[in-house]
């Protein structure tokens, strides 16, 4: 593709909008799976801790993320994941679990590859993840 082409193509960077607009529910979904599985709960001080922000960031993508139908909670309570929620976590943590282990049958570090795992599980496609899994299982 040349460079003219991609200048008049916006509809090239739809996927890269909408990667972008849906990261942060999966990587909140797939923390509240996480800390559910582990602790038995999530609550908004461990969430707003292991994600680096402010209660208040928080807290507001918390009630983003129930408008949206994928977490339920109440006042002062643990947050719980919808159908629709676990069904978002469960692919996010697929597509991480692909992209890292590819990573690592490459030659790349446990360590790095989990740190480039979270960024680029959001924005491969569904066709490159598929190539990349397969690449793995080889």
């Amino acid at each position: 593709m040349t460079r003219a082409t991609r200048k008049s193509n916006p509809a090239r960077y739809d996927h890269v909008r909408t990667s972008h607009k849906n990261e942060m529910a999966e990587d909140y979904v797939e923390l509240i799976a996480d800390l559910i599985d582990s602790a038995g709960e999530a609550r908004l001080v461990d969430i707003a801790g292991r994600l680096g922000v402010s209660h208040p960031t928080a807290n507001k993508v918390i009630a983003r993320l129930q408008r949206e139908g994928l977490v339920t909670s109440q006042p002062y309570r643990a947050i719980f994941l919808t159908d629709e929620g676990q069904a978002l976590a469960a692919d996010a943590k697929r597509r991480h679990r692909v992209v890292y282990d590819f990573l690592v049958s490459i030659g790349v570090s446990a360590e790095t590859a989990e740190l480039d795992a979270e960024g680029i599980e959001h924005h491969v496609s569904n066709e490159t993840l598929a190539a990349l899994e397969r690449m793995t299982r080889r």
